[in-house]
């Protein structure tokens, strides 16, 4: 069971997370429980680094942060033990869970399990803090934001879980964000695929890389909400589960799972570069290195073959450093300016069906094209379409296809 930052803010919503636990308990199951600090903590212990340091160092950047989660973990287990559930809390350096790479943002490399598993056979739940682990030289290491949802799949792999509960301010994953469409439905069940998709284009509820975890190690994940009374729905969230699991006719039934969008894109046209070999390595090969992630990529003939404009799309924060790193190199480059534009959002379409069915692209190109929302861009992969439109017409273009692709409910969401 992992339990988020908005589910652990307070000694109220504390206790209630314990009772979760509980009942949990009550079902005769083995159980850890993974927390993350409570809402706002982590936020407030990097800005306390940026005040001792701007450039500060990373190693005791991860001492700071990492203790919201051992704040949490430690009350959880108390407050356990006074409603008579036998708990204790493991730090990550104490499993201990082993990483790799850089602190602040390490991978966790192994988890020793004997103990841990000794002590859950016995009746103890263990409470272990998200989001923290322990490098080879013995110090503490942090996963990056979000990171503690990779620590609960990482855990129900190691142990070899039934299943990973995440916990969070939403009751599942839903076709489309319900504050955007009234009429969104809850799904049941998302394949690993679908859910990486959703998670990568815009959809908040899990992290990108707790589900590609989860797909690797076949952990079955469940989404629910922290703040519904557990036992009351016999179908409380939704699984995120192998393809194999999901009932072919299901699969047959829905064309597409759901619609995501992501207004942290902003858009990058370099005119009039030459039209040669190498010409569009030079411009991309200086943003990989600068870990800078470019998502769509559209390049333009000109009418004399001589040069060539190419628009792509990089996140919205790193639009300035891009810009940057390329006048830096507009000599070598060739190009003659840059174009920028930040009022972009991105649009997809995500579904397993479309790798059966034809005509997934054309009806949503037709479905903008009917409502006047003009296309700047488009990308796809096997499971998603993609596309590049005006910020302003999000909130319009996310309606129209969510009942284009017949996903709209019956009763509005919630």
């Amino acid at each position: 069971m992992k339990f988020g930052g908005t589910s652990m803010a307070g000694m109220e919503r504390i206790r209630n997370v314990a009772l979760r636990v509980k009942h949990e308990v009550g079902l005769g199951n083995e159980v850890a429980v993974v927390v993350s600090a409570m809402a706002g903590e982590t936020d407030r212990l990097v800005g306390f680094c940026k005040e001792a340091s701007p450039l500060y160092d990373e190693a005791e950047y991860d001492v700071v942060v990492a203790s919201g989660e051992q704040v949490t973990s430690g009350l959880l287990a108390m407050t356990l033990k006074a409603i008579g559930v036998d708990a204790r809390s493991w730090l990550g350096w104490q499993l201990p869970i082993r990483t790799v790479e850089a602190h602040s943002k390490a991978r966790i490399d192994d988890i020793e399990t004997q103990a841990l598993l000794q002590a859950m056979a016995a009746g103890q739940v263990a409470v272990i803090p998200g989001f923290q682990g322990q490098m080879a030289d013995g110090r503490v290491s942090t996963l990056g934001r979000g990171g503690s949802d990779t620590s609960a799949v990482a855990i129900a792999a190691a142990v070899k879980a039934e299943r990973c509960d995440i916990y969070t301010d939403v009751d599942g994953v839903y076709t489309t964000d319900p504050r955007i469409v009234s009429r969104a439905r809850k799904l049941n069940k998302v394949t690993y695929e679908e859910m990486l998709e959703l998670a990568s284009v815009g959809s908040k509820v899990l992290q990108t890389r707790s589900v590609a975890l989860a797909m690797k190690e076949k952990v079955r994940v469940q989404v629910l909400s922290s703040f519904e009374q557990p036992g009351n729905d016999p179908e409380p969230g939704t699984m995120i589960v192998s393809e194999e699991e999901i009932e072919e006719s299901d699969m047959e039934r829905q064309l597409i799972t759901g619609i995501a969008h992501d207004k942290n894109e902003a858009k990058i046209i370099v005119t009039r570069v030459p039209d040669k070999p190498g010409a569009v390595a030079s411009i991309f090969l200086p943003l990989a290195e600068a870990s800078i992630n470019v998502d769509m990529i559209i390049q333009n003939d000109s009418k004399d073959n001589a040069e060539t404009d190419v628009t792509f799309t990089v996140p919205r924060a790193d639009l300035a450093r891009s810009v940057d790193i390329l006048e830096a190199r507009k000599e070598s480059i060739g190009f003659r300016r840059i174009i920028t534009d930040a009022e972009v959002a991105k649009i997809s379409v995500v579904g397993v069906g479309m790798r059966s069915h034809a005509g997934v692209a054309a009806l949503m190109f037709k479905t903008l094209a009917d409502r006047g929302i003009n296309i700047e861009a488009i990308s796809t992969s096997e499971i998603k379409v993609s596309v590049l439109i005006d910020e302003d017409e999000t909130e319009l273009a996310v309606r129209v296809l969510h009942t284009a692709y017949g996903l709209d409910g019956d009763q509005p969401a919630g």
